[in-house]
């Protein structure tokens, strides 16, 4: 079984470009180079220099004692919460904007949901000097206030996107109806493993570096480099994404990405999209989509701003239909109490997304030899007002 993407931008029967033919220039150009670029020298060590001395990795592989004593197993936590900006976001970003700059590119455009990716691409814009603009729901503005004025304060402009459920979804067809509107000067970092090929391959290839951090980590630690386990959170994919990456040829490796069921997966307000989605078309490419009968997109829901996203990247659809990965969903408040616990248990507070990841420590038995990796892909700081209503604190 192949799990990497084919020429033609698919994996299996996910994947593709269908995208408007004013967009077809862009997508080719970087479809043409985004190879040849990302293999250059001097590519290479800008990036790396990058990773290292701006973005602070490699990031820690952490034994989570307390953890691991409560669940009998070896828990591991890669902390991607560490690097600079607060998420693993920050990786792709870093690789995008190198890719931009030598396509002589002038302005920037992103989506964002929690925050996070906005957060990350604003930071690389101000660290090259280059224009950004970043569309985020309305909805989204109100509960990630504090990323929207570290957005500002590094001088973006940050758009709100009025319609339909004013989140994640919405942004995204902002952010491509501006790109249509400015071909030429203008690159589009889209922040997940989402969207027309090549970005579900380029975004996958970047956040690469978890995956290849902690095989290196684990056979300094444990004297192998495959863990039993690797669990992470999937929205559109791409923490799940550079976390699995260099395991997927490797079936005795488990995968586990989680997923958001909200307020429960037969509630209606849901972002379970490997159990409620069917394959259809979103943002560019074809992919597990959750769509009425007559395939208008359904509006996800969920407690995090970065998991309410109505479909998957194709990767993941396609790990998904191959049972390569175990697909898990957790409601908003598994989520929430699993946030409390990691942060009374191991002193860290989990960004929501990732919180949800942790709740698979209740759902799977694990046994006490089992190495178990979680990549533990954001802070929760941009979460702490939620984190506040929820609990009352």
């Amino acid at each position: 079984m192949n799990y990497q993407v084919d020429e033609k931008g698919f994996y299996g029967e996910f994947g593709g470009a269908f995208i408007p033919e004013m967009l077809y220039p862009n997508i080719e150009e970087l479809r043409l180079n985004y190879l040849k670029i990302t293999a250059e020298p001097s590519f290479k060590k800008e990036f790396m220099e990058l990773l290292v001395d701006y973005v602070g990795r490699p990031t820690p592989l952490y034994f989570a004692k307390r953890l691991s004593e409560k669940y009998n197993t070896k828990i591991y936590l890669k902390r991607e919460d560490l690097c600079h900006t607060g998420a693993h976001k920050i990786n792709n970003t870093i690789g995008q904007i190198l890719i931009a700059k030598r396509l002589g590119k002038t302005r920037i455009i992103a989506e964002t949901g929690a925050g996070q990716h906005g957060v990350a691409t604003a930071t690389v814009c101000a660290l090259m000097g280059l224009e950004c603009v970043i569309y985020m729901g309305e909805v989204d503005i109100k509960r990630q206030a504090p990323n929207v004025a570290r957005m500002k304060m590094l001088g973006t402009e940050v758009r709100p996107a009025t319609s339909g459920s004013k989140t994640l979804n919405d942004a995204t067809n902002e952010a491509i109806r501006d790109w249509i509107n400015n071909p030429e000067n203008t690159y589009y970092i889209i922040g997940s493993v989402v969207g027309p090929h090549p970005y579900p391959d380029m975004v996958a290839r970047f956040q690469a570096v978890i995956s290849e951090e902690i095989k290196a980590q684990l056979e300094e630690k444990e004297r192998t480099e495959f863990p039993n386990y690797v669990i992470a959170c999937v929205g559109g994919g791409s923490n799940a994404a550079g976390a699995f990456y260099h395991f997927l040829d490797d079936e005795n490796v488990k995968l586990i990405a989680v997923e958001a069921a909200g307020k429960g997966v037969d509630s209606g307000e849901s972002a379970a999209t490997s159990i409620l989605g069917k394959i259809g078309i979103i943002h560019g490419s074809k992919t597990l989509l959750m769509q009425s009968n007559d395939g208008q997109i359904t509006e996800p829901y969920s407690i995090s701003a970065g998991l309410d996203y109505p479909g998957v990247g194709p990767l993941h659809s396609h790990l998904h239909q191959t049972k390569r990965a175990e697909f898990i969903a957790i409601t908003d408040d598994e989520a929430m109490q699993s946030g409390w616990e990691v942060s009374q248990t191991e002193g860290i507070i989990p960004a929501i997304e990732t919180a949800h990841a942790f709740s698979v420590l209740d759902k799977k038995q694990f046994k006490p030899s089992d190495i178990v990796v979680i990549n533990l892909s954001g802070r929760g700081d941009k979460d702490l007002t939620t984190y506040i209503d929820y609990f009352k604190l």
